[in-house]
């Protein structure tokens, strides 16, 4: 049995492309979830720039480490990152060659404990049409 992830880069906030609420444009969907309202954006930019930081020391993209995590989670789990340019489809797909190291990988899950992200997971009238 495999485990395909649902947005492995945080609806695009682990790019790094968005750094305030602003970059994203008014019509953007982006803007009404709530991971992306309010101090919530804020919040969960500090949690990005910590694969910003690791991502530039290992001359890599942002969004190429965090698929690169994902993909050392185990041969059951494939990540499917959505994207709309073959150049990001690209850029996702070299996150095949990023090696991440133990200390890595620990100084990732210690920026990023389980619950860490601020923010509920989907908007109200979302939620009430989950698992239903």
């Amino acid at each position: 049995m495999g485990f395909v992830t649902y947005s492995p880069l945080g609806r695009g906030f682990l790019t790094r492309r968005f750094k305030k609420a602003e970059d994203l444009s008014e019509d953007d969907w982006r803007r009404r979830h709530p991971r992306f309202e309010g101090e919530n954006f804020q919040r969960n930019q500090r949690l990005a720039e910590a694969v910003g930081q690791m991502a530039r020391q290992k001359s890599c993209t942002p969004a190429q480490l965090a698929l690169a995590w994902v993909l050392v989670q185990g041969e059951d789990i494939v990540p499917i990152p959505g994207t709309k340019r073959v150049h990001y489809l690209e850029e996702n797909l070299a996150a095949l060659q990023v090696s991440l190291a133990d200390d890595e990988l620990r100084r990732l899950e210690g920026a990023f404990p389980l619950g860490a992200a601020v923010g509920a997971r989907y908007n109200a009238q979302a939620m009430r049409v989950i698992d239903r």
